[in-house]
């Protein structure tokens, strides 16, 4: 696969383009899908670019909506084609959660608040393999290691030189006082957190316990913002079984309002990162 070829991102843009030809056209999901003698959920499912879509199925709907302009047609069977191409992170198997590796490894920035843990993207290869360890106790060593290269090839957007991920990450003193592994393991791993944070495109800072109740109690939670400004932002949060996606305007408005006042309730970005290093040499090696 082409390098500059994300397929997840190819279908969401895909899908956008196709609810707009929908709409233009005045129709339901459900009536499309009465029309293709489809079910609605498949309709929805290829409009929010959660399942891969066949050029077979763009020919159908581009009929259904009456397109005439075969350039339009043309465009969008090509993106179907790219949609259907395989991300770096299939070469590790089955991925739980592919669609978010696929979103991240696109956006331009990502802004995550993390209540228990240290987030993936600033993990050491030690504290993540520990933490999935702990998380995941009936599964076996293999797809252990597996999820921890998958995290490992994850951080490279952040360690990149040439178009850095964007990264501001709020968390919870709890995630700094859980020991992950070992005390010894802790202490790299808040030096490491240290040291990330003081790279040009990484922001972090941490909500003390004295700061009582915060609009971060309900959990953890990401957004994912996109150079191509047709690409509309998501707010991702993950789930034990099934992950969820929110990308309507007011849903991504909310919780970006509401990690404006977590960021502005959190230590500021040098005392967060004195904060950390205090708690780090309270690891004795």
């Amino acid at each position: 696969m082409a390098s500059n070829v994300n397929p997840t991102v190819r279908r969401r843009r895909l899908g956008q383009e196709l609810r707009r030809l929908r709409e233009l056209k005045g129709m339901t999901a459900e009536e499309v899908a009465e029309r293709l003698l489809v079910s609605q959920s498949k309709i929805s499912r290829l409009e929010n670019g959660r399942r891969s879509i066949s050029q077979r199925d763009v020919r159908d709907l581009c009929g259904v909506y009456e397109v005439e302009d075969q350039r339009m047609v043309d465009s969008l069977m090509e993106m179907a084609k790219d949609s259907r191409q395989q991300g770096w992170w299939h070469a590790f198997g089955d991925v739980p959660y592919s669609v978010y590796i696929g979103l991240e490894t696109d956006a331009a920035s990502l802004r995550v608040y993390d209540p228990q843990v240290v987030p993936g993207l600033l993990q050491t290869r030690q504290y993540a393999e520990a933490l999935i360890s702990g998380a995941l106790p009936e599964t076996a060593h293999t797809e252990i290691e597996k999820r921890v290269q998958v995290r490992m090839r994850r951080q490279e957007r952040v360690s990149s030189g040439e178009n850095p991920l964007r990264l501001w990450s709020v968390m919870d003193e709890s995630a700094l006082r859980r020991v992950v592994g070992s005390r010894e393991l802790m202490r790299d791993q808040l030096e490491h957190l240290v040291e990330q944070s003081q790279l040009p495109h990484v922001t972090v800072q941490v909500i003390p316990f004295d700061m009582g109740a915060h609009p971060g109690l309900n959990g953890q939670y990401a957004i994912l913002e996109f150079p191509d400004t047709a690409d509309s932002s998501v707010v991702y949060i993950e789930g034990v079984t099934s992950d969820l996606y929110l990308e309507k305007p007011n849903d991504v408005q909310k919780y970006s309002v509401m990690y404006e006042h977590l960021r502005a309730q959190a230590l500021n970005v040098e005392h967060s990162r004195q904060f950390i290093a205090d708690i780090a040499k309270g690891y004795v090696r």
